[in-house]
């Protein structure tokens, strides 16, 4: 897998000869020394400052496969740049329509969605009920409500039972957490602390996603869990439903507790909390390592590594559409 990189301060970024060119600024606006950034081996940008650039680059960006996710002042993701699809197939593209218009079919995938999600929930109680948090309640709401998963009859019910499984679950986090507490869930804005950093890291996670879909051949426009057009690329937020128990609330979970994230990292103001640049970059090189850690997959018989899992289930998903497969098997921490 090839590697991001993340841009903070607004700049400059220019194409130069083969490579990129990036030159930052200060907060008086003055140019800081370049930085340089191999294109080979790159490929997704984030970028949370303003950035100066020209058409060539993103020419220059779209041969090299690179995509750049873009994020406004108050960390809401506002877009992306994605080169040229290379991988557009119309035979994907008609089964997969076909698939959301099946209704057995799109609840079917939106159902796998929740159950992978759900299970995924679980496994992070589990893992700290094991180590002396009370977390009994929670676990018992949560699989009770994952017995009810196969009675749910349509996507909107599904919706409704996913919101509720993850109330019940958000409600546990303040007795994971050793410092900082959630309260309610807040997203515009985020109210507190951990609220910021749910709201950052699904966002990231999001786009992590996106991309792992752009190298397949599904279209990122057509979902199954959330309803199309609610958000341009809903099948990006289908998937992430799974990974972020996986991904964003684990690295939460070990930055806060081992208190590598401080109140000094997030700025509080009228329009919520947020984290400042240097809270941005301790969550994101904790969740670049996480993204990175391997497992031995128990099918592929192989180590992959937690951001290719996010490529793999968009396999699975490729594969139950075009009718390879019987059914989609979502997918759920095993250790």
């Amino acid at each position: 897998m090839k590697d991001t990189y993340y841009l903070f301060n607004p700049g400059r970024l220019e194409r130069q000869d083969n490579t990129l060119r990036f030159v930052p600024k200060d907060e008086q606006g003055r140019e800081l020394p370049p930085k340089f950034i191999p294109v080979e081996g790159l490929e997704t940008l984030f970028v949370f400052g303003s950035l100066d650039a020209n058409s060539a680059l993103y020419t220059f960006l779209g041969k090299k496969r690179v995509s750049v996710h873009f994020f406004d002042y108050y960390e809401h993701y506002s877009g992306s740049f994605q080169p040229k699809e290379y991988l557009l197939a119309g035979k994907m593209q008609v089964e997969q329509t076909r698939a959301y218009l099946d209704p057995a079919r799109r609840l079917h995938l939106a159902r796998g969605f929740v159950e992978g999600a759900s299970a995924n929930m679980l496994r992070n109680l589990k893992y700290y009920s094991g180590r002396g948090r009370d977390l009994a309640a929670q676990m018992a709401a949560i699989e009770q409500y994952r017995e009810g998963l196969a009675d749910v009859r349509d996507v909107p019910a599904l919706m409704g039972l996913e919101g509720n499984v993850r109330q019940t679950y958000y409600s546990a986090f303040d007795h994971i957490l050793n410092e900082f507490e959630l309260g309610g869930r807040m997203k515009q804005p985020p109210g507190n602390e951990v609220n910021a950093l749910i709201s950052f890291g699904n966002m990231v996670c999001y786009s992590q996603a996106l991309d792992a879909i752009y190298h397949t051949q599904l279209n990122p426009t057509i979902s199954f869990l959330h309803e199309p057009g609610a958000r341009r690329y809903s099948l990006a937020l289908d998937l992430a439903e799974v990974f972020k128990p996986i991904l964003v609330d684990r690295t939460i979970f070990t930055v806060v507790n081992k208190r590598e994230l401080q109140a000094k990292h997030f700025d509080n103001t009228t329009n919520g909390c947020l984290l400042n640049n240097a809270g941005k970059q301790i969550f994101l090189k904790a969740l670049e390592e996480r993204l990175k850690e391997t497992i031995q997959h128990r099918t592929l018989n192989k180590k992959v590594s937690y951001k290719y899992l996010i490529r793999l289930e968009c396999y699975k998903l490729t594969k139950y559409i075009l009718g390879m497969e019987p059914a989609y098997k979502p997918f759920k921490i095993w250790w």
